[in-house]
């Protein structure tokens, strides 16, 4: 094995084990070396992979983000109808919160951490959902063009479909819920009333 993929896989095993740690102290409470024990490695090899805890963190959320936005737009590429096209996406997207329910814990807790700190927590998960949300008001400006959905405000419908994945966060990260079904069925329904 070449020794740019054992790197790779090493790093992924490092974010598997960081994880652990994140979920069970806490992003403000996990140290490096925590990481690094968990890993059964010392800080030095550990710094080999990645510079610093929160460095680890955020490539945490950038592995789930990329994957997510490539299964996105992965059921944007089927060519149906409008609706069906929406439920797809809801469902993928809220089935993926219930998978990464313990990455979604820790975000929600260095969120708070870091709205505490006095940083703008809202303008962040902002920029990191815009392109979510561009995707759904393409699809809402679509159908409406194909005259499969009615004429209603893009950016309402927007709005509708990130609170429910937000509903899902919460129900899964911080009440842990399992499943996320009943908003499925009920962004279904939303959907179904757009129908032109």
């Amino acid at each position: 094995m070449s020794a740019t993929v054992e790197h790779e896989k090493r790093r992924k095993e490092i974010l598997e084990s960081a994880l652990d740690v994140f979920v069970e102290e806490g992003y403000a409470d996990t140290t490096f070396q925590k990481i690094a024990d968990r890993c059964g490695i010392t800080r030095t090899i550990l710094y080999l992979y990645f510079k610093n805890k929160r460095e680890i963190f955020m490539f945490s959320i950038k592995r789930f983000s990329e994957k997510l936005e490539a299964e996105i737009r992965a059921v944007e590429a089927h060519d149906v109808p409008s609706i069906e096209l929406l439920r797809r996406l809801s469902s993928l997207i809220l089935r993926r919160c219930a998978d990464q329910a313990r990455l979604l814990s820790v975000i929600v807790g260095y969120l708070e951490h870091s709205r505490k700190s006095g940083v703008d927590v809202e303008e962040r998960i902002r920029r990191r959902t815009i392109r979510m949300r561009h995707i759904i008001s393409g699809v809402v400006i679509a159908g409406q063009k194909k005259g499969e959905l009615k004429a209603v405000p893009v950016g309402a419908v927007s709005d509708f479909f990130y609170g429910m994945v937000e509903a899902a966060i919460f129900r899964v990260a911080v009440l842990g819920a399992e499943r996320t079904d009943d908003l499925e069925a009920a962004m279904a329904l939303f959907f179904d009333g757009l129908r032109a």
